[in-house]
């Protein structure tokens, strides 16, 4: 198993996956460690849908269709609209460095919007998790589930596997209740693709790159 600061120095958002299934066993355990993350007063908040299979491929083509017929967004969680100006950079940045890597122009409307659909292929990965929390939450409980999101992210690290925790998954939460038979009063948070990593693809060789101390820290010691 990776050693826990190494796994986390080494996590990145992987978005390409080779088909090899990850057993029921390893999610199982990952998510059961990762509930062992600190919640407010140990509510525990986060509920879990697991999905492979056929289910997935089916859940898949339903997404990937609302997304290609421009259906509008209607997630549970609203988007960001705007940004501080310095994040904003960071953001834009970010993107056209992915885009760079794969050779995408970025006036190609047509190879970015097949790039975006991707995300609903779940990227090949062969396991997706979706996080659910009860909409009579406070926002508070938002904290709890980052720190599960995370928790199960660098578990995954452990066993060798990759992951992408991806906002698009929760675009059309109607559509995933509907799939998997949940109420609405279960706020969709994310969905978090799970699998082994393509090392070969040519999008998993990028690394974003992060501040330095200086940027985000001030000492009073």
């Amino acid at each position: 198993m990776v050693e826990l600061l190494k796994g986390i120095e080494t996590r990145r958002s992987f978005r390409a996956f080779i088909s090899t299934p990850v057993p029921k066993e390893i999610i199982g355990r990952i998510l059961k460690v990762a509930s062992r993350s600190p919640s407010y007063k140990n509510t525990q908040p986060w509920e879990v849908v697991v999905v492979s299979g056929k289910k997935k491929e089916e859940l898949g083509r339903i997404l990937c269709e609302l997304a290609k017929s421009d259906v509008t967004p209607n997630p549970d969680f609203p988007l960001p609209e705007t940004w501080p100006t310095e994040l904003e950079r960071r953001a834009k940045e970010h993107g056209a460095k992915r885009f760079k890597i794969l050779g995408i122009k970025r006036e190609d409307k047509q190879k970015r919007k097949e790039l975006s659909l991707s995300n609903f292929e779940f990227y090949g990965a062969p396991c997706v998790l979706f996080l659910f929390m009860d909409s009579t939450l406070s926002s508070w409980s938002i904290l709890d589930m980052g720190l599960f999101i995370q928790s199960i992210i660098l578990a995954a690290r452990s066993f060798g596997l990759g992951s992408c925790p991806q906002a698009s998954l929760a675009h059309y939460p109607d559509a995933v209740r509907k799939f998997f038979g949940i109420p609405k009063t279960k706020q969709l948070v994310l969905g978090i693709s799970i699998g082994y990593p393509d090392l070969e693809a040519r999008i998993n060789a990028y690394r974003s790159e992060r501040i330095s101390l200086d940027d985000f820290v001030q000492w009073y010691i």
